[in-house]
């Protein structure tokens, strides 16, 4: 009797608490994480970048470990911490939209204890309106378009009699059935014989929460390694009963302002700095709304988070024992004996000056992050390819950079509304993303800037003429059958790219390089050709390439950089 009474209750719910949506949540970033790998391969390209399902899991998984120690039934309470964590881990485009998604359900559950179906109806159309809001220029027969279509689906199907449960059921199935139809609306996704991506990820979202609904737990918490990464496990000599703690602890947290400890609409940040200063270095601290995130290098944690907690609570923390991780790289690590003699200062540096211009960068690669800091960059995010950078790490690179006015180099099409996002959270600097969507375009861009010049509208002038006067080309692996744009690709081809559409498909890499170099600098007014070399580029076949592009363009200027970058073994800029 005592099952039947539970079933009925589930079945005849009328309102969502937040207790209830924090178990759905873990119920859906469950699902996602165990199709994950199922959405990566949703790429419309044949190639091995597909990291769609990663970047919505991750940022899926950063809202959750905002809730996760939340002991509250208010459902705006919940679903605003859950909002502010997958705002601040939001990666990849997908990820953005995903996060200004459930931005706009909370806005419309700003006030609800519980909601109705008829209000959590019109909280995710509010949701709908921010996620294409988001986008400036929204492609239908995308995630986009599977939110929409069923929201407005489950909307129109509510009647005095409905309860979450048949609300999400109606969400959920005509999710299913517009995800079916995206390759109906969008060609390229017919093409390729996939469905939307996007919306797939979205999908295995709310079928989590609508399982949990129906009383199928899909699983435990997932692990949040994507906000709290777990070290690996310290060897049994790295740091014993005999060691010298030497450097200090690196402390990360995220502080939920509460309006019982302070004031948090005029909440002092720069108060804060000054007391971190004080008890460490190595400080990063900013203010999201009423969440602080803060990095801090000391020696007393325990002082530091006691007189954090007198302004909030913690929605996430990690420390570090650092002197672990410097034993570990051993006595010839870079810089380890000079370290040795380095701790923590208690004594707050002298600021200075803030300069005119600063650069934020995203690239992987040690050829190519070298390369990037001999031209001026202040702060790399290593990132790219299947390792999209989450606003949050976009937002501790701009707190590091002491300038008026900063620069950003995504170096990546599925990066830039992470950065356009963290740029719009953003007050202690003017910031300007430039859309360099590769690597190649973005370094034609870096050296075109002069660090130096106490004129940023000139920098950033020099930036647009440099982007508007470079192509980039990509030579990849083909992971799959496929038929695009007119061009047949075979598994294990290697296959061109320029400017986002495949031009060529060969069955081995050489005359695939060849045949792109040879597109490329028949484009109008191109005749410098710069090649970045990836890690899979042996000497070998650089030395065949080198050979082969220099007798086929004696007219041309080709020149080729050690980049180590992954996935592509040969990235191009002609300009």
């Amino acid at each position: 009797m005592a099952k039947q009474k539970k079933s009925e209750v589930a079945l005849n719910l009328k309102q969502l608490g937040g207790s209830l949506l924090k178990k759905m949540v873990r119920g859906g970033a469950k699902l996602l994480r165990i199709n994950a790998d199922e959405v990566n391969k949703l790429n419309v390209f044949p190639v091995p970048d597909g990291d769609t399902g990663d970047n919505m899991r991750m940022t899926i998984e950063s809202g959750l470990a905002a809730i996760e120690n939340m002991d509250s039934d208010d459902l705006a309470e919940i679903m605003k911490a859950l909002s502010h964590g997958m705002l601040l881990g939001a990666r990849g485009n997908s990820g953005v939209i995903l996060s200004q998604f459930f931005a706009g359900v909370s806005k419309g559950l700003e006030t609800s204890k519980t909601a109705d179906p008829a209000t959590l109806g019109h909280a995710l159309e509010i949701g709908v309106q921010k996620a294409y809001a988001s986008v400036v220029t929204p492609t239908e027969g995308t995630i986009l378009t599977v939110a929409r279509e069923a929201v407005e689906y489950a909307t129109a199907r509510i009647t005095p009699e409905s309860t979450i449960r048949t609300f999400f059921a109606d969400l959920v199935s005509e999710m299913h059935a517009s995800l079916d139809r995206t390759p109906e609306i969008l060609t390229v996704l017919k093409e390729a014989g996939v469905v939307d991506s996007g919306g797939a990820g979205l999908f295995y979202i709310m079928d989590g929460f609508n399982r949990v609904l129906n009383g199928n737990e899909v699983g435990d918490a997932p692990e949040t390694e994507a906000v709290l990464p777990k070290p690996a496990a310290p060897t049994t000599f790295a740091f014993n009963k005999d060691s010298e703690m030497t450097f200090g602890y690196c402390t990360e947290f995220l502080l939920q302002l509460q309006t019982a400890k302070t004031d948090v609409e005029n909440f002092d940040l720069e108060a804060l700095k000054d007391f971190l200063s004080q008890n460490g270095d190595s400080i990063v601290a900013f203010l999201v709304d009423s969440i602080v995130k803060v990095h801090v290098h000391t020696f007393t944690p325990e002082i530091v988070l006691g007189h954090c907690r007198k302004f909030g609570e913690f929605l996430t923390m990690k420390i570090e024992n650092m002197s672990v991780q410097h034993t570990e790289l051993g006595e010839n690590a870079p810089d380890a004996k000079n370290e040795k003699d380095k701790k923590p200062q208690a004594t707050e540096e002298p600021k200075q000056p803030k300069k005119p211009f600063g650069v934020v960068a995203v690239c992987h690669g040690a050829g190519m992050e070298e390369l990037y800091r001999e031209l001026g960059t202040d702060v790399i995010i290593r990132g790219g390819q299947t390792h999209n950078p989450s606003t949050n790490e976009f937002l501790e690179a701009f707190a590091k950079i002491n300038a008026e006015h900063i620069l950003v180099l995504p170096n990546n099409g599925n990066i830039l509304m992470a950065a356009g996002q963290a740029a719009n959270l953003y007050e202690d600097a003017t910031i300007h993303v430039v859309k360099s969507k590769s690597a190649a375009t973005g370094y034609v861009v870096l050296s075109s800037l002069d660090p130096q010049n106490a004129s940023p509208e000139e920098n950033l002038a020099a930036a647009d003429e440099a982007l508007a006067r470079v192509t980039a080309g990509y030579v990849s692996p083909a992971i799959r059958d496929a038929q695009i744009g007119g061009v047949t690709v075979h598994t294990g081809d290697t296959i061109g790219i320029i400017a986002g559409d495949i031009v060529l498909s060969c069955t081995d890499r050489i005359t695939a390089a060849c045949e792109l170099a040879d597109k490329m600098l028949a484009l109008p007014e191109k005749f410098m050709l710069t090649v970045f070399c990836g890690k899979d580029a042996t000497d070998a076949e650089r030395q065949v390439l080198e050979e082969k592009l220099t007798a086929a363009h004696k007219d041309a200027e080709i020149y080729f950089i050690d980049g180590g970058q992954d996935i592509y073994p040969y990235l191009f800029a002609v300009e």
